[in-house]
């Protein structure tokens, strides 16, 4: 068998990330192409910049050691027209504020969660469940063995961060200040 070039390679990654359409592991693709993983992320970079250079309609995402082959947010009107209407999401305040705990303090339990926002968010959960932006990671070591939830690839590219790591860094004292604005809400409530 006659060893690959470089352009076969990149067209087999590109091959197998459209047909998943989901992110596949660099270290998954590099046993696929028989070539270190160091080789196959660069040839995947490689395919990146080919497709930003020559303005495609699509682009290769890369997410926490994974890639994905994505269409352009520029082209989504374009889609609009030929697909059904997307489902919209909406995001309120409360769905908004129970994300941003996931994503802060992952793996996180509805308890945890209930405690630091002070009110029920069952509905908030099954919102960021339906919307894929939160799973189910694992369960705690604890009694009653409670769920655990993180975020998932589609909040990465719904919020266009690669990683958890690019989330901004969250001041001390606006902590503070969210945690006294909560409570004078539950307060505000029960005054009611």
């Amino acid at each position: 068998m006659e060893k690959q070039t470089n352009k076969q390679k990149e067209a087999i990654l590109e091959a197998i990330l459209f047909t998943m359409g989901d992110s596949v592991e660099v270290s998954r693709l590099s046993q696929v192409i028989e070539e270190p993983e160091q080789e196959t992320r660069e040839l995947l970079l490689n395919l990146q910049k080919k497709y930003e250079k020559d303005k495609r309609g699509i682009a290769l995402m890369e997410l926490e050691g994974c890639f994905q082959m994505c269409t352009k947010p520029e082209m989504y009107e374009y889609l609009v027209k030929i697909a059904k209407v997307p489902r919209k999401y909406v995001l309120t305040d409360t769905v908004l504020e129970t994300l941003s705990i996931v994503a802060y303090k992952q793996p996180v339990t509805r308890i945890e969660i209930e405690k630091i926002r002070g009110v029920s968010c069952d509905h908030a959960i099954n919102r960021l469940l339906e919307f894929d932006l939160i799973k189910e990671v694992g369960r705690l070591d604890a009694p009653g063995r409670p769920l655990l939830f993180g975020t998932t690839e589609q909040f990465l590219r719904s919020f266009g961060v690669k990683s958890l790591d690019e989330l901004p860094q969250l001041n001390q004292d606006r902590i503070e200040e969210f945690r006294q604005q909560a409570e004078q809400e539950v307060q505000m409530k029960m005054d009611i």
